[in-house]
């Protein structure tokens, strides 16, 4: 399982150099970017990452007051980690409940001590690989890797899977969305895709294609535009480190 984060600095050099730095762990991957604090705090409502990483730079105590604003929407707060040129906020972080706090410039042996603290006092929680499909006395087990898209038509499911069956379950696609892995995003008030095998991204037409046999097209509505875009950072980003 992923840990996800969004940084938050206005300063490009060292927001580059730490992405550096996280790029090379497997298990973290970059939701959103901001310059600001109000930025910041839209970046983090609207991805809810697992970790913030705050470049308090000389605008510090406005990046505690949204910590503090924070409260007001999310159940629970995400980690933060705070880097200065000095220690200057350490008090205010420590008081904030700040997860880390680094003195710039970024070091890559307190990233890495960062990282594995993170692991070792929030273990992510394996998402199970199998989903459980209950129609009265009847249990039928599908492995998430072989599922390509989930379709509803009112209260009822389909469940598109690699080698062409579809499966139907007698409940709404709310119901399956919160139980499925990160790789299954809702890009429709009728469909939830399996990210794994989107090949192309079509804005002019609102459509997502799937490369697994015969290319299947999949609508996506600008209410879920925002994950639409999640989405291509997410595959722009897998496609330049394979290409590097």
């Amino acid at each position: 399982m992923e840990y996800t984060y969004n940084i938050i600095d206005h300063n490009a050099a060292t927001k580059l150099q730490l992405q550096l730095y996280l790029e090379e762990y497997e298990d973290l991957s970059c939701t959103g970017v901001a310059a600001s604090a109000a930025e910041g705090l839209d970046t983090i409502l609207k991805f809810t990452p697992d970790v913030v990483l705050i470049n308090l730079g000389e605008d510090g105590m406005e990046y505690f007051q949204m910590v503090t604003e924070l409260n007001q929407y999310i159940q629970s707060l995400p980690l933060i980690i705070g880097y200065s040129t000095s220690k200057k906020y350490a008090y205010n972080a420590i008081k904030s409940g700040f997860f880390d706090y680094w003195i710039l410039p970024h070091n890559e042996f307190d990233v890495r001590k960062t990282i594995l603290r993170l692991r070792k006092r929030h273990p992510k929680q394996d998402v199970p690989s199998t989903i459980c499909l209950k129609s009265y006395n009847d249990y039928r087990y599908l492995d998430t890797k072989d599922i390509l898209y989930l379709k509803s038509d009112n209260n009822t499911t389909d469940f598109f899977m690699r080698d062409g069956n579809i499966i139907s379950a007698f409940k709404t696609l709310k119901s399956f969305e919160d139980k499925l892995p990160k790789a299954f995003i809702r890009i429709h008030q009728s469909y939830i895709l399996n990210s794994r095998y989107v090949s192309r991204i079509n804005y002019g037409k609102s459509i997502c294609t799937l490369k697994h046999g015969n290319e299947e097209e999949l609508p996506f509505s600008k209410t879920y535009k925002d994950r639409i875009d999640h989405l291509k950072e997410m595959l722009s980003k897998t496609a330049a480190k394979a290409l590097n």
